[in-house]
């Protein structure tokens, strides 16, 4: 399997977006281009059309709170902040990466 394949970035990747975007969102509010930027510099290739919808699903979840400018119109900068339940998921996910990483590690 190459790490290019689509089932990888389904299967594995997105959650490791995930836990990156809840982390950053614990340091201050998320904006979608930083975000994407942010991953880029991780070198994980992700396109807005897969970002936005991920930050709407986790917001739905309840993991973020957006908030936009009323008076910017339909187009304005989205800003997502943690939320309480975002907060326990992270530390939840933190546990469970340091578990495993003193699993996997050689």
């Amino acid at each position: 399997m190459k790490p290019t394949d689509k089932a990888l970035t389904r299967e594995i990747l997105l959650a490791l977006w995930k836990i990156h975007i809840l982390h950053h969102a614990n340091e201050r509010p998320v904006v979608g281009q930083w975000m994407i930027q942010e991953l880029r510099h991780h070198g994980y290739e992700i396109s807005p059309g897969t970002l936005y919808p991920l930050l709407k699903r986790m917001e739905a979840r309840g993991w973020l709170r957006c908030e936009t400018d009323p008076t910017a119109g339909p187009r304005a900068r989205r800003e997502y902040y943690l939320t309480p339940a975002g907060k326990q998921i992270l530390a939840h996910v933190r546990e469970r990466v340091a578990e495993l990483w003193e699993e996997i590690r050689d």
